[in-house]
């Protein structure tokens, strides 16, 4: 689907399976003829990709409706919250032929751990949308060459997976690995080399495009400030920038494969191990000394790439004295056994933020406690689910009961405890045997519990398996089953049942760039779902069958009106 052919583009009409197909397509050819070698072949479908119709479709759709950040503007203060807004962007980037000139990213500010700010950099709308056409034009080049333990900004890979790499490397009591280097970058995305990274991009079609996003410069406060170094947190390309310039550290801390493929990575026994997620990593070696060369030899492979890492933070750790690691802590105890929870670190912010939540709910009613709550904790059980967290969960739940029984006193300062409890706890969860659930006695609705969150040990992706890769496609789609799964009830059912798609566009009902990567985003992702079967973005409705019975599925609701004025 290549050519303009947009006049009177009906963005509601658009048949996104068939959007999705045609870039799913293309990807996969550009991921075999990288892995065949053939760089002609991939330079040629690139640029096959980067004047497809479908992809500009796609990129438009995913920088405005898919992506968590579509209703922040960048300097020029441009969004596209409608359907016409889309068609026209879409229409407009397409027919494009001049030269692209980048703008500059609009600095701002999230908070992070510690009570810092991370820096973000906000392009304009119109290079979010240009920098994800692009991405699918690059991205499966280099998955047919990126390492198998690297996992972080991937499509399919997440922290999970890294976590149970480093489990399984340091299980067993006769696990040879033994210590730790545990690695810090000093903001990584803020200094990459830019020279070194336009080098390893070599001849890439759009290669000029990405320099110029690279050189755009930040305003701040109306302040106009040149990059030489570094790509800003916020572009839609910039972490995929990062683990291309971050590529080949596995060989560079003396990593060696026997045997590197889909169905599995095996490392020589005499090497280390290291495990990436993004800018974060661990190495792990058979000996102390081992680790200090690792140490020595990335800093010299880092330097000409404008990286170094935080001396303060790096350090060498013995797995017994254990380490944390996106959350979790690592640590094998007395007689060999390796276990990992949720860190310290973690425990004292989701209490922290439990306290502060529900303090901040004074004056609502029980069913505003019951919205907030429960995104919060079903995310942040849902991504430590597959640690050893059943005691932490019931510690954090004693923690959320006397948080939620203070509220209720503090409610009805007039009512006796009897009359409290009466009101606002018993067992709501039919399926649950607990008597001091909370809930709301008039909807029946009530708080969850982390504690049932059930403990599922993660299917770790294998070797160096990508979801471009078209011999795999029946293997990613079971991963992606099990990710429907956690929307939990009829819900999951149905997404199952259907395949994750709409019944009448076969569109994605679900999509998402990443699956959820830490307990925010989980959390986004509870709250995600329950907005759209709440205000009907997901519409549960179907024929009548013999029996007088609705056959329920799942439909977008603008498919759904489509249907009815037919």
């Amino acid at each position: 689907m290549n050519g303009p052919q947009d006049d009177g583009l009906d963005w509601d009409t658009v048949t996104w399976r068939s959007v999705e197909d045609d870039v799913r397509c293309l990807r996969r050819r550009i991921f075999k003829a990288s892995q065949d070698g053939n760089l002609k072949k991939v330079r040629n479908l690139q640029k096959l990709m980067l004047r497809s119709r479908s992809n500009t479709l796609h990129s438009v759709r995913r920088v405005t409706q898919r992506n968590a950040g579509r209703k922040t503007a960048g300097i020029d203060g441009e969004v596209a919250l409608t359907s016409p807004d889309r068609a026209a962007l879409a229409v407009d980037l397409h027919r494009d032929t001049l030269p692209w000139q980048a703008r500059p990213v609009k600095r701002v500010y999230i908070p992070k751990a510690g009570g810092k700010q991370r820096p973000l950099g906000i392009p304009v709308l119109r290079d979010r949308v240009q920098q994800a056409r692009v991405a699918n034009a690059l991205e499966p080049e280099w998955e047919a060459r990126f390492e198998p333990r690297s996992y972080g900004f991937r499509p399919g890979r997440g922290c999970h997976d890294a976590i149970e790499a480093i489990y399984v490397t340091l299980k067993g009591r006769t696990s040879k690995r033994q210590w730790v280097l545990d690695a810090d970058l000093s903001a990584a995305f803020d200094r990459i080399d830019h020279d070194r990274l336009l080098i390893q991009l070599g001849t890439f079609p759009a290669r000029e495009m990405i320099a110029q996003w690279l050189a755009a410069g930040v305003v701040e406060s109306g302040r106009f400030a040149p990059t030489k170094e570094g790509t800003p947190q916020g572009g839609v390309i910039s972490p995929m920038l990062l683990n291309i310039a971050l590529h080949g550290m596995e060989e560079a801390a003396g990593v060696r494969y026997l045997r590197c493929a889909p169905n599995g990575a095996h490392t020589r026994a005499d090497t280390p191990v290291l495990v990436r997620y993004a800018d974060d990593f661990v190495v792990m070696c058979h000996t102390r000394e081992q680790a200090e060369r690792a140490w020595h030899r990335l800093g010299q492979w880092l330097a000409p790439r404008g990286l170094a890492f935080n001396e303060e933070k790096t350090h060498i750790v013995h797995v017994e004295q254990g380490f944390d690691f996106l959350g979790f802590n690592i640590r094998r105890y007395g007689g060999g056994k390796l276990l990992i929870k949720p860190s310290a670190a973690a425990v004292k912010r989701i209490r922290e933020r439990i306290a502060a939540e529900v303090y901040s709910l004074r004056g609502a009613n029980a069913e505003a406690v019951i919205w907030r709550l429960n995104p919060i904790i079903r995310g942040w059980s849902a991504y430590y689910r597959c640690g050893v967290s059943k005691e932490v969960f019931s510690a954090v739940d004693h923690h959320l009961w006397r948080h939620l029984y203070g509220w209720a006193l503090r409610a009805h300062p007039n009512k006796s405890r009897h009359w409290v409890v009466d009101k606002y706890f018993g067992t709501f969860n039919p399926s649950r045997s607990d008597k001091w659930v909370f809930g709301d006695r008039e909807s029946g609705r009530y708080v969850r519990q982390f504690a049932w969150t059930k403990i599922v040990r993660h299917n770790m992706v294998r070797g160096t398996s990508s979801v471009d890769d078209p011999s795999l496609a029946l293997y990613w789609a079971g991963r992606q089953r099990k990710m429907h799964s956690l929307t939990g009830g009829l819900t999951a059912s149905l997404l199952i049942r259907q395949h994750g798609r709409c019944s009448a566009c076969s569109g994605l009902l679900l999509a998402a760039d990443h699956g959820p990567q830490n307990p925010r985003e989980w959390e986004q992702w509870a709250k995600t779902i329950n907005r759209a079967i709440d205000k009907n973005a997901l519409t549960m409705g179907g024929p009548v069958n013999d029996g007088g019975q609705s056959v329920h599925h799942l439909i977008h609701s603008s498919c759904q009106v489509r249907k009815t004025e037919q």
